[in-house]
């Protein structure tokens, strides 16, 4: 009989705290869960300087053009495509930028396609089908760090040229000898033994919230702590970039949406717009020279002696010209 490859993961093993799991109580039973998710959470904290590692390769690639993808499978795969998926609303970027790749494609998001994660050429096939190149980065994910689909696109990123990252809940793990950082949250055994959507699973999510958010941030796309460069696409966004641009400069609610307008929709103009009373095609131009940085845009524009109001009552003389996006 063949050895089972997983018998020796922790992530596989029964957990002592949870043997009694079916007699307990459903209070019990969830107080016994979220006492393990901490574990997950100063797991994760305990990783913090090699996720810094992976986020600089980020921000290094994608302020030189270059894209992150994320590659799992089940739930690993699942979560790559769900931070993915919630970039483009959050940071007003293309849904290119960030991508999620799941072994068994689109399907495995709704339907389980389990037995696609245990053949690497479909990793291989799937990260070339994606065009990842030179410049990118290529998060691969599995609980047990040894998923053959994720090792086979991790391996076939690496001879692409692409920077690599592997996030996994086991020690040592197979996929650290495809990836320049490898990022292991040890969670350990789950409630549910062998489950890994639970523990493994949390501390995965918390690891990609932490990627893109401060990738991101690092690239600009925060001014303090405000999201500036989401598109107001409905009527909730709208609101938001509304009250951002009130909280960020102090403007009235009416003044913010006027700006917002006369930006056409393009929160960082209108956030310098507001701030210094320049015109949509200068304050365009103030960021484009700033790269995109709302703060040194303002800090560059800031008009003085002229105070806001009056600075706001000169915009509002001056005419609406408008620019290419920023």
């Amino acid at each position: 009989m063949a050895e089972d490859p997983l018998a020796g993961l922790t992530t596989e093993q029964p957990n002592p705290a949870t043997a009694d799991l079916d007699q307990m109580s459903t209070l019990d039973i969830l107080q016994a869960m979220s006492a393990e998710d901490e574990r997950a959470v100063l797991a994760v904290r305990s990783q913090l300087p090699q996720i810094a590692s992976a986020v600089d390769l980020v921000v290094r690639s994608l302020g030189a053009g270059g894209r992150l993808f994320y590659v799992g499978a089940g739930t690993s795969g699942r979560l790559g495509v769900l931070d993915a998926s919630e970039c483009p609303p959050t940071f007003g970027v293309p849904p290119d930028l960030v991508q999620g790749i799941i072994a068994g494609g689109d399907r495995a998001l709704r339907h389980s396609s389990e037995g696609a994660e245990d053949h690497p050429l479909l990793g291989t096939r799937d990260v070339a089908k994606a065009g990842v190149h030179a410049g990118d980065v290529v998060v691969g994910l599995s609980a047990s760090g040894r998923a053959p689909y994720v090792r086979g696109a991790l391996r076939a990123a690496r001879k692409l040229g692409a920077s690599t990252v592997a996030v996994v809940n086991h020690t040592p793990a197979a996929l650290s000898d495809y990836a320049d950082v490898t990022i292991a949250p040890v969670t350990g055994p789950e409630v549910l033994t062998g489950s890994t959507r639970l523990k493994a699973g949390t501390s995965q999510k918390l690891v990609l919230n932490m990627i893109t958010t401060a990738a991101f941030v690092r690239l600009g796309y925060a001014y303090h702590n405000w999201m500036v460069n989401l598109r107001p696409s409905n009527a909730k966004l709208r609101a938001r970039a509304i009250r951002i641009i009130q909280e960020a400069t102090g403007v009235s609610a009416a003044t913010a949406r006027d700006a917002l307008r006369r930006a056409r929709n393009r929160v960082k103009v209108a956030l310098v717009m507001a701030a210094t009373g320049a015109n949509p095609a200068h304050a365009a131009r103030r960021l484009e020279q700033a790269r995109g940085l709302v703060r040194a845009a303002i800090e560059a524009e800031r008009p003085d002696p002229v105070t806001r109001p009056e600075a706001m009552a000169r915009l509002d003389s001056e005419p609406d010209v408008t620019s290419r996006p920023s």
